[in-house]
């Protein structure tokens, strides 16, 4: 009789294991895009999300992949903000090249990129998630989420251009600058280019042959990753060497900074008021 049981109990629990593994394997996996990838092309998007009838659930998950030093991805809370390219205040942003986005939530959801001029060009996606309560919501996979920062313009309403030799050094010295925020450079063909290099004799001696990357959209926008000071110029050596080059120091976040050590000081002064005080109710004389 114990055995009977015990290979119920074993065929029960692998129907029960293939059951799940089945439920979780019915959730699908789109590239958005297709072979395209995320890129700026008129309406594309809205063709793709309307193509082969396509309805997305809560648990499918969404594959974005493009050029991390041209664009990202944006996930904006509401159809505002979808309309008119408005990422001051996303729900998440990503910029690893290759993110993938679960959806956890039945509803809309909205995706553009923060680099404006290709927004506008139509780069941004919609799409409506129904829940299907037969389907469990499977965890979201890692992926490389980053806050965000303020937008600089390179040079401000001009673009990046030549001015003078010392423009962009004051520049820089009067902003300061933060992991999450962006660089916008916007420039002609004349200029032409934005070089990322590695360091300050590259930067020096305007040394493009062994860039970090390469912009060439004349609408380039590079999010600033990682504190340290971060290095660019342009390839055309004239230039480069009349002041066409940019050196920032980037920053951590303040948060990170500041809020550690706020609870410790906090809770040091509350004890010590509480140990004052318990010591009032020692050694006092019996009468």
């Amino acid at each position: 009789m114990a055995t009977r049981t015990r290979i119920f109990s074993f065929v029960f629990a692998m129907m029960m294991s293939f059951m799940v593994f089945a439920v979780y394997c019915s959730a699908r996996i789109y590239t958005v895009g297709d072979s395209e990838g995320w890129t700026a092309k008129d309406d594309v998007y809205y063709a793709w999300a309307e193509a082969d009838h396509k309805e997305f659930h809560v648990g499918d998950s969404l594959v974005f992949e493009y050029d991390p030093n041209i664009n990202d991805v944006t996930h904006v809370s509401g159809s505002l903000e979808y309309e008119f390219c408005d990422y001051s205040s996303p729900k998440a942003v990503y910029n690893t090249g290759h993110d993938v986005v679960t959806l956890t939530e039945p509803g809309f959801h909205y995706f553009i990129t923060a680099n404006q001029a290709q927004c506008v060009l139509e780069q941004k996606l919609e799409v409506l998630v129904v829940h299907d309560p037969s389907r469990p919501v499977p965890p979201p996979p890692p992926s490389k989420i980053l806050p965000i920062g303020k937008t600089y313009k390179v040079g401000d309403s001009q673009g990046w251009k030549l001015y003078n030799s010392d423009f962009y050094n004051k520049w820089s010295e009067e902003r300061q600058f933060h992991v999450g925020d962006a660089l916008l450079f916007e420039y002609d063909n004349e200029v032409n280019d934005v070089y990322e290099i590695s360091g300050d004799l590259e930067f020096i001696t305007c040394d493009p042959t062994s860039p970090v990357a390469v912009h060439k959209t004349s609408q380039d926008l590079v999010r600033l990753t990682e504190p340290g000071v971060h290095y660019f110029v342009t390839s055309h050596s004239g230039y480069c060497e009349a002041g066409l080059k940019l050196r920032v120091m980037v920053g951590p976040l303040p948060k990170a900074v500041t809020l550690p050590s706020f609870p410790k000081k906090v809770d040091l002064s509350a004890m010590e008021r509480l140990n004052n005080w318990l010591q009032t109710f020692k050694h006092q004389p019996h009468h």
